[in-house]
Formats: C-alpha cells, structure tokens, sequence
C-alpha cells in the first residue's frame, strides 16, 4: 500500500528550497498538494476594507497555476479548493488514506486558528510543521525567541556573527505512476469576486506572480542588468521598476525563499563585485526576519493600538481624514501622488510607505491599525509581520528607538526634486 503525504501549501508557493515539501517526497511513496482559496481572505475587515483586494488577488491566482505547473514536473498534482481548509481536508484524508500533513508553521491569530480548526477534524494523522519562511531559523539563533532585541541593530550585528544560514534543499521528481490523476480547477478572478482588470502601464511593478516569475525577476535584477550593484544608491527611488529589487512581492506568498536569494547574492559577490549595495540586499532580508520574529515574541500585541511598547496615545478615528488620505487628497501632494500609485496599482514604494504611514500617524494622529489594514488590503506584497512591524514603528508603538517622524516636505524635495514622480500621479487624476 502507497504511503502518502499531504502538503498544505499557504505562503510557501514554491517548489524550489521548500522544507515541507521535501520532507513529504522524502517520506513517502505519494504526495499530493492542497491550497484553499479561503473565502474568509476576502471577506471585509473591522475597518470595512476587503482583507485582500483585486491585487493581490491577481497576484496569487498566477503564483498558483506555476506552482500546479511546476509540481507537476514533480509527479504531484495540486488540489485547489475555494473553501475552508477544515472543511476539505478531513475529505482529502479519507479519499486518499494520507497519514501525514506537512505544511509551512504559522504563529499569527488567524493562520493559529485555521490549522487548529483543521487539527480538532483530523486528529489522526501525523502533523509536520516548520518554519521555512526566514533568513535565520529559529532553532538557530544565539537567542530564545524572549530575548529577542528591541532594537534591529542589535539583533542583526549578533545573527550575523554566530548564525549560518542554512543550506538550500533540493526536490526530486516522484515517479509518474504515483501521481494523483483527480484534477481540480484554479478559479477566475471573477468566482473570487472581482472584475477582470488590466496593470496601469504607469505601475512600478507590471510583475506576474509565481515562483518562475520570480526567479526571473533575480536572473534580471542581478545577472542580466547588474542593478544590484547599484541596489544601496537607488533604493529609495520612486519611479520605474527597477529602483528596487521588488522581490518583496514574491517573498512574501513564498514563490521565492530567503535563503535562495542570500545565495544568490553570493554567488553576485563572487563573479560580479561584493560592495555596499550586495551587502544591502542581505541587510533588507534580515529586517525581514527581525519583524517576523519580533511578531513571534509579542504574538497579539503586534495588532493592538498600543503595539508592543503599550502605549496610550490619543488616536483619532476621523473618517474625513482617513477618506482624504485614502483618495489622495490630502494637504500633502507627495502623499497624494503615493496613494494614488497605491488605489491604482497596489504597489508603493518603500520611501513612499514611510512617508504616508508617518502622516496618517503622526500628522493626522489616525489610529495607526486603519492605515495598516489598508495597506494589507491593497499591497501586492503584504507580508503580515513586515506590514504590521513597519506601522508599530512609523506609529511610535513598535522598536523605533527614537520615535521619528518624517519632514514630508524634505521627504518630497530630496527624493522627488523635478516633481516627474508626483506629476506621474496627480496630473491624470485631473482628466
């Protein structure tokens, strides 16, 4: 008899460097791959925002239909249900008489509670969890999750002096006979219930998601153009696609690891040049890490309106401001201009992130949590730990150990001095 294992796919939508995926070709005879497209992912927020919008969406359905491709070269075939997971997988059990669940380990509320729901269902099978979405695994680091730093510098000088990242793993083909031959379909953009739309041909990112298109984006960003040598230089600009990597977008789903690109740059450092902008590139992947495991230390308190330092600030919750800064109609053109790129296309720079969360924060003294969910509705990149880290921080209630806040008029006149990026944005909103 077939011994036979689940992979339950969420933000691992890869192939390459997948730990779970490993161990299950590794232990058994048969795999097959499940990922539900959970209807409560785009249901509406307390805040009245869908949770995940047209975007991102978009994004997952073509990270899904590469990752079906790309298992099927590995004799798995994918299973994809537009339902709850706990309501397809005790089916899946029984159908196929698996004996073991691998999957990605999640720390967050709602993941916690989806995987418990499908634990309490299935209580017979064996469960393999495990983290494979950082830089530094956990079992790692020179510290307990408790200890780990207030500050990032901190934490990074002591990662990188005693922690080896971790080898990349390697996935065999399965053989053919074994495969599943049941099929299921991806849905449309439409069944999710969303309007078919086409990229704005002024977005900064016109990418398609999936683990192949990541790949590429690497092979260009590195080796076809060497724009990582220039990364630190032109990291905070605002216009064109290549200022910045834009790997956030596949790290974040994880059609691509942490681990693939840190290789990657060193094998860079080795044949083209080692300087400042590589080294960069791996500074941005460990303040990755640093807000997944801040998250993991202070689990809940990452979501509350005190953050984790519980602070009590005055925070306000006026729906004509929260609107103007919506809609890009603020006293504030460059804020304007980011949000407009953001309604339109669900990307925003890095720089212009921090200058319009600081605003919503420290200018207008929005409850900070409003502006996060936002951004996790609308971001094709929204990574849980990052979107939420990054506003506790902007917000004063996270690890900015000097609480600063942006000059939105310096913000504007150093990084968009001829006005081309704000010009971009506003001057069609007047047609």
């Amino acid at each position: 008899m077939l011994k036979t294992g689940l992979v339950w796919f969420r933000n691992d939508l890869r192939t390459n460097d997948n730990y779970s995926l490993y161990k299950a070709v590794s232990e058994n005879d048969r795999v097959i791959a499940m990922f539900c497209f959970d209807p409560r992912l785009f249901e509406k927020d307390i805040f009245g925002f869908r949770k995940t919008e047209k975007y991102r969406t978009k994004f997952l359905l073509e990270t899904i239909a590469e990752l079906k491709q790309n298992l099927e070269k590995l004799n798995i075939s994918l299973l994809t249900y537009q339902q709850m997971p706990e309501n397809i997988v005790p089916k899946l059990i029984d159908d196929f008489d698996i004996t073991t669940i691998y999957l990605q380990k999640e720390w967050t509320d709602e993941e916690v509670i989806v995987a418990d729901q499908v634990k309490l269902k299935v209580q017979a099978v064996n469960w393999v969890e495990s983290y494979d979405q950082f830089l530094f695994h956990p079992d790692d680091l020179p510290f307990t999750i408790q200890e780990v730093p207030k500050v990032f510098t901190n934490f990074r000088k002591q990662c990188e002096k005693s922690v080896t990242v971790r080898s990349l793993v390697t996935i065999d083909p399965l053989p053919v006979r074994h495969r599943v031959t049941q099929t299921t379909n991806i849905p449309t953009l439409k069944e999710l219930g969303f309007e078919e739309f086409t990229t704005d041909n002024r977005s900064a990112f016109p990418f398609k998601g999936g683990e192949n298109q990541g790949l590429a984006r690497i092979h260009d960003y590195f080796w076809s153009t060497k724009n990582l040598s220039y990364y630190k230089k032109t990291r905070n600009g605002l216009l064109g696609i290549n200022y910045s990597s834009k790997l956030s977008a596949w790290l974040a789903n994880g059609s691509i690891s942490p681990r693939y690109i840190y290789f990657e740059i060193q094998k860079y450092q080795k044949v083209i040049v080692k300087n400042d902008s590589t080294y960069w590139l791996i500074f941005e992947l460990i303040w990755r890490d640093f807000f997944k495991y801040i998250s993991m230390k202070h689990r809940n308190d990452i979501f509350k309106i005190g953050g984790i330092l519980h602070k009590d600030y005055e925070w306000s919750t006026d729906q004509n401001h929260i609107d103007a800064w919506i809609q890009g109609e603020t006293k504030e053109d460059f804020v304007n201009a980011n949000m407009v790129e953001l309604q339109k296309t669900g990307w925003m720079s890095n720089r212009g992130r921090q200058n319009v969360a600081s605003f919503f924060a420290k200018e207008l003294k929005l409850d900070w949590r409003i502006g996060a969910a936002y951004f996790e509705s609308l971001l094709i990149d929204y990574d849980v730990h990052s979107n939420y880290g990054n506003w506790l921080y902007i917000a004063g209630v996270g690890n900015d150990p000097r609480d600063r806040k942006f000059n939105i008029k310096s913000q504007s006149e150093r990084y968009d001095p001829k006005h081309t990026y704000k010009n971009l944005w506003l001057q069609s909103t007047l047609f």
